[in-house]
């Protein structure tokens, strides 16, 4: 005979199992859908992560590269010529050069010798070959070359990102409030480095009578956030989710979506140098809104 115990567990596990429900005005889920159908359209695009191949960190001095693996950058075998050419890094300047015979592109022009725009400084030079296209990123002290291949598999059998359900309910009105002066978080990052970030504020928001705090960056027309909560590693990615937010008004007032909580590149592709939560930014709340793990085991 089953006991009233066992019976109350099984009800109990059962609530857990529930399912989560959309929720949310048609307007509304509408307008979710339509912005996470965007996200996927941008991860697809020719600038969207889901086309990098490689990072390669450059040694002072030459660097060559092609698809030999005899060169110091080797690139994916059967994209290019054995040996395209060299990279020059001497006094934080990275200099390209193509050797003889070899049509390499910089905005539809032929290439010979340049010195390349690194991505901190603006807008990179982006160099190509066939379906390669490839450029310099500058990370801490290092200068490394971020390669993409336009035809790469990832791209072309991409099925999309499972997400939680609308419901909204996950978004909450928030209040910014000002650091006097602006105040300087440590934001970990993939690499295993700590940057140190500019924040001018912290956003705070309430839930279930509970309030929760994250600092912000930045992010030029909105604050962009990095989170993590009790979803992460588990049902979410576990080095955390990014999420932008209005600036506020003039009474402070602004708010958080976290339907549209999104993955971070590295949860697509190891070649992505993603920031991670800094420890002030980790809720104690599962979130159960916004994209769900995609995870390295489906690349």
């Amino acid at each position: 005979m089953i006991s009233f115990g066992v019976i109350i567990l099984v009800l109990i596990l059962s609530a857990c199992k529930e399912p989560l429900k959309e929720k949310g005005t048609p307007e509304y889920v509408s307008e979710i859908n339509s912005w996470h159908k965007k996200r996927i359209e941008n991860l697809k695009k020719e600038n969207g992560w889901l086309n990098l191949v490689g990072l390669y960190w450059l040694k002072d001095g030459e660097n060559s590269f092609g698809s030999s693996e005899s060169n110091d950058i080797a690139f994916p075998k059967g994209k290019c010529p054995d040996l395209l050419g060299k990279f020059i890094l001497k006094d934080s300047v990275v200099t390209v050069i193509v050797n003889n015979g070899i049509k390499v592109l910089c905005n539809k022009q032929d290439v010979t010798k340049k010195e390349l725009t690194v991505d901190a400084r603006g807008e990179p030079s982006v160099l190509e070959y066939g379906s390669l296209r490839w450029f310099v990123i500058k990370r801490g002290n290092k200068y490394g070359i971020r390669l993409r291949d336009l035809e790469t598999d990832l791209v072309k059998n991409f099925g999309g990102i499972e997400t939680f359900p609308v419901n909204s309910d996950w978004k909450f009105e928030a209040l910014f409030k000002y650091y006097k002066p602006v105040k300087t978080i440590a934001v970990p990052n993939v690499l295993g480095a700590i940057e140190e970030e500019k924040s001018p504020g912290a956003l705070y928001f309430t839930k279930d009578n509970i309030e929760y705090k994250l600092d912000v960056i930045d992010g030029g027309d909105s604050y962009f956030i990095v989170f993590a909560d009790e979803t992460s590693g588990n049902e979410t990615y576990g080095g955390g989710r990014f999420v932008s937010v209005p600036k506020a008004d003039s009474t402070g007032k602004t708010y958080i979506d976290f339907n549209k909580a999104y993955n971070p590149p590295c949860s697509f592709t190891k070649y992505a140098t993603c920031p991670m939560p800094p420890k002030q930014n980790y809720l104690k709340i599962k979130i159960y809104a916004g994209e769900k793990n995609y995870g390295h085991d489906n690349h």
